[in-house]
């Protein structure tokens, strides 16, 4: 036997069944998409067998959904209390700052001055009292 060279199919034939493959496989698509917005999915045995499982996945879909929401809701407060916090602790910044400057004497003195309550700066300066505790003798003071 020797060796023959298959002869090529005609364009016409090669076209044919690809097309009626398509076509086929179209129809399914068709009629499964016609079947859905019919309803007539709804009445088959397979589908009422499954319909406990169906159910189940619809409430984790819901679920899954609410999850999403809440999420969310937490991001969005979790930034809205970063941001109060950090308006917050400026704030203590700025009042402490402001409280160290008030604080200082010579602040304290114009603030007297000030109000003119007759309290006035001391020029003495303040004196170390030193108590020795003895036991031994005792000091009546007349």
């Amino acid at each position: 036997m020797a060796n023959k060279f298959k002869e090529p199919l005609k364009a016409e034939e090669e076209a044919k069944p690809v097309q009626s493959a398509k076509v086929s496989k179209d129809n399914k698509v068709v009629r499964s998409v016609a079947n859905v917005f019919s309803g007539n999915f709804l009445s088959k045995e397979t589908t009422l067998k499954n319909l406990p499982f169906i159910f189940f996945l619809s409430f984790l879909s819901i679920c899954y959904i609410a999850n999403g929401y809440y999420a969310d809701d937490q991001v969005r407060k979790v930034n809205r209390l970063t941001n109060a916090i950090k308006e917050l602790r400026t704030q203590y910044i700025v009042v402490k700052d402001s409280l160290v400057i008030k604080s200082k004497q010579t602040e304290v003195a114009k603030a007297l001055a000030k109000q003119q309550t007759g309290i006035k700066e001391s020029v003495v300066p303040p004196k170390k009292i030193i108590v020795t505790a003895d036991n031994t003798t005792s000091k009546k003071i007349k």
